[in-house]
C-alpha cells in the first residue's frame, strides 16, 4: 500500500486553490510536514461564498459554478513546501513571519487573521479523473494504490 497525504477542503475554496487563484491555503494550525499534499473537496460548499460577485467570477473564468463544484473527491496534488504564521492583518493585506505581504486574491482568498497559518505550495495539479474519497478533519492518509 502507498498513502499520500490529504487535505480536506470546502468549497469553492479547494477549487480555486488548485486553480492558482490563490497561492496560499490558510489554516488555524501549524504543520511540521512537507511534501506531497493531495488536496480533497468535502461534501460542504460554502454557498454563501459561492454567490459572492468575485468569487462567482473567478469560478466562472474555469467554467465553474455552484452546481457543478466537485465534492467528496480527491481533485489534485500540490506540494507543501512551508508553514507561515500569519504576523499582521491590515484588512486588505497581511504580513508572514518571514517578511512576506499577501494582498490582492491570495489575501481576499484567505484567511490571514493574526495568529493563523499560511500554508505554501508548489506544483499544483489538478486531476481528470476525480478520486472518491470520504474526507477527515487535520491531515490524513490516503491509500492511492486503491
Amino acid at each position: 500500500m502507498v498513502y499520500m497525504k490529504v487535505l480536506s477542503m470546502i468549497q469553492p475554496w479547494a477549487s480555486l486553490f488548485l486553480l492558482n487563484e490563490a497561492q496560499y491555503e490558510t489554516r488555524t494550525w501549524h504543520t511540521k510536514y512537507r511534501g506531497p499534499l493531495a488536496i480533497h473537496t468535502s461534501k460542504k460548499i460554502d454557498r454563501n461564498a459561492c454567490t459572492n460577485k468575485e468569487i462567482h467570477y473567478l469560478l466562472s473564468q474555469h467554467g465553474l459554478n455552484q452546481k457543478n463544484l466537485p465534492t467528496g473527491m480527491i481533485i489534485g496534488v500540490c506540494n507543501l513546501i512551508n508553514c507561515l504564521k500569519v504576523t499582521e492583518d491590515n484588512f486588505e493585506n497581511a504580513l508572514l513571519e518571514d517578511g512576506r505581504t499577501v494582498s490582492g486574491n491570495d489575501y481576499f482568498l484567505g484567511d490571514f487573521r493574526i495568529g493563523n497559518f499560511a500554508w505554501e505550495v508548489s506544483n499544483k495539479e489538478i486531476f481528470i479523473d476525480f478520486i472518491p474519497a470520504k474526507g477527515k478533519l487535520g491531515l490524513w492518509e490516503h491509500d492511492i494504490d486503491n
